[in-house]
């Protein structure tokens, strides 16, 4: 009985081979379907192997059952990273800071040891953005120290932190980024001042 040069799928199911061909790479079986009476691989079906069973599957099941693994995955999720999370500090122990912000107006905030000017800002809603989130890797947080005294106090910028700062608007002889001045019993009472506006640059704008 001759095959017609033209076969739905139902029809040429029957006449099908499979030829299971190993890779030397790779355990993975692959798979050709052939008519039983031509050499000519006459359908180009997707096919999935199981190691004791042939079968064949068309593109739409295939796809169904990718949908169905990704379905059946376990939900996972990262751990969000939240900025201005200070913590609250011990009684008798408060350190304090104050911000003068771009109107003018003062904000007196107690503080707990190690926290940095950054976060105690975004804690208490005062306008300082932290684009790179506290890596030093802009001048976002900048801030000016108000009494020289304290600056000298500070431990001294890094590189890293130097390298920003040139990047900062209004730059000053006492300026420092926020994310890298962490409280200390010897900055107790720190005023610091927030510039007029801000250059949002990073430093991965120059590579």
């Amino acid at each position: 009985m001759s095959i017609p040069r033209t076969l739905s799928l139902s029809q040429a199911l029957p006449r099908l081979r499979v030829d299971l061909r190993q890779t030397s790479r790779s355990t993975a079986q692959h798979v050709r379907c052939y008519s039983k009476t031509s050499p000519t691989p006459r359908l180009a079906v997707p096919c999935r192997i199981s190691r004791s069973i042939a079968t064949v599957t068309t593109p739409t099941a295939t796809t169904a059952a990718a949908a169905q693994r990704i379905r059946s995955r376990p939900f996972s999720s990262s751990p969000a990273v939240s900025h201005g999370h200070v913590h609250t500090p011990k009684p008798g122990e408060e350190l304090h800071v104050t911000f003068i912000d771009k109107e003018g107006e003062e904000h007196k905030i107690a503080v707990a040891k190690g926290d940095n000017l950054l976060d105690i800002a975004q804690a208490h809603d005062l306008e300082m953005e932290g684009a790179c989130g506290g890596s030093c890797a802009c001048s976002t947080c900048h801030v000016i120290v108000t009494d020289q005294d304290y600056y000298d106090k500070m431990p001294e910028p890094d590189d890293d932190e130097n390298d920003m700062l040139d990047l900062a608007f209004g730059l000053t002889e006492t300026s420092r980024l926020g994310c890298q001045v962490h409280m200390t019993p010897e900055l107790d009472g720190l005023r610091i001042k927030l510039p007029s506006m801000t250059r949002n640059l990073q430093s991965s704008d120059f590579k």
